[in-house]
């Protein structure tokens, strides 16, 4: 896909008529006086920074535990590199970069210890009530969860900032009121946009959809390295997608002989680019033909501005089904998740026996007394909470025996 180099934005300093503008913000659920420094999409993404929640990324797995290495990505380092790409394409299509940087670095906050492996036993423990979904988790975080201000719980983000966490991979809800991914929509997100619309029929703002697609970018580009590091792929197996066997050839036509971290290098960069100038030639394309006036023509328009090509989309799925048999479906890989699922299945059940073992919980003392639907809940978001080895160090202290991770 080619795109028009004399269309970007770098360096402009001017953001796109269909770019979300901080200072018209739809506003926040409580009102908050400006700030004569920052706009609104600012304070959104330095509020998103000094949490908590962001800095429990540091200690949560990607794909690879942290036992595993230290070189390995986390949360937290995967949370930058989607930001970082999502920034830069802001930028490229002359959009609003903190909002784009803020949705990409909030993206993340529901996942639990152990990544997937510990949002499917939640979701499997909690199915009785309501289940358990990331981007739901997410938004009780920076709504409810977050204790940090005087006058309100969570954060108080724009109603910008909430839609891209919730609607960044597009509508929650079809046109006749249908689950657009086959499932109801979580809980936690209706009883939010009950008291603050967050419009879940339509798409998002551009700023958040490059968000979306950073994160593909980014994951698929890091568990190949990791992947690579790991020694469950190899430069062979990469062969088996035409795209990356393009690229490893040009990688060695261009330097002969070149040892295997600078060329694992050479390989992911290039990827990147492309994938990153993909996007921007498929968003200029769709600008062009929806011809979007403002933010809401955006939210209006029929598909996804911002994504990747037909092409590259086929790509995308070849990385994936190689990355899901190589690495996620591992047997090692697997023989880990099944001892992460056990120890948060067991603390769960501990923790819904005696409340009080949950040490620290702010509702500690009231919580044996709730409802069973609540109570789980309360259970839920301590779990989701924790990192790691935090999970592992807790188990230990409240079992006799816990699964070795290694």
């Amino acid at each position: 896909m080619t795109f028009d180099r004399h269309a970007l934005g770098f360096g402009a300093g001017q953001r796109a008529i269909y770019a979300s503008d901080p200072w018209t913000t739809r506003g926040r659920l409580h009102a908050e006086s400006d700030s004569p420094t920052r706009s609104d999409f600012q304070r959104d993404r330095d509020r998103i920074v000094h949490t908590t929640a962001f800095r429990r990324l540091k200690h949560k797995t990607q794909v690879f535990i942290a036992a595993d290495g230290d070189h390995y990505r986390t949360r937290l380092t995967h949370t930058i590199e989607v930001a970082q790409i999502a920034r830069a394409l802001a930028r490229a299509l002359k959009l609003d970069e903190d909002l784009a940087e803020g949705v990409a670095l909030v993206h993340d906050f529901g996942h639990t210890p152990f990544g997937h492996t510990g949002e499917d036993a939640l979701d499997a423990v909690l199915k009785p009530f309501g289940g358990f979904d990331h981007n739901a988790q997410s938004l009780r975080i920076v709504t409810k969860l977050e204790r940090r201000y005087a006058e309100f719980d969570g954060l108080n983000l724009t109603w910008e900032s909430l839609e891209g966490l919730v609607k960044h991979n597009g509508p929650l809800i079809g046109p006749t009121g249908e689950c657009t991914h086959g499932e109801d929509v979580p809980r936690p997100i209706l009883e939010y946009c009950a008291m603050h619309d967050l419009e879940l029929g339509s798409f998002a703002s551009m700023e958040a959809q490059v968000a979306a697609i950073a994160d593909d970018i980014a994951y698929n580009t890091h568990d190949i390295d990791d992947g690579l590091r790991s020694g469950y792929l190899t430069f062979e197996m990469l062969e088996e997608v035409p795209f990356l066997a393009g690229l490893m050839k040009e990688v060695s036509d261009k330097y002969p002989g070149l040892e295997a971290p600078r060329f694992t290098h050479e390989i992911m960069r290039r990827q990147i680019t492309r994938m990153v100038e993909d996007v921007i030639g498929y968003a200029q394309a769709a600008i062009r033909e929806e011809r979007p006036e403002s933010a809401q023509d955006v939210r209006k328009a029929h598909r996804c501005l911002a994504t990747f090509t037909e092409q590259m989309s086929v790509t995308d799925k070849q990385i994936k089904k190689l990355l899901f048999s190589r690495i996620y479906r591992h047997p090692d890989v697997m023989r880990v998740r099944a001892s992460a699922a056990e120890i948060l299945t067991d603390l769960y059940h501990a923790y819904m026996d005696d409340p009080k073992l949950m040490q620290g919980h702010y509702w500690v003392d009231r919580i044996a007394s709730m409802p069973e639907s609540a109570r789980a809940r309360h259970v839920g978001d301590y779990l989701a909470g924790m990192t790691d080895n935090y999970a592992i160090d807790t188990h230990r202290r409240l079992f006799d025996h816990t699964p070795d991770l290694r």
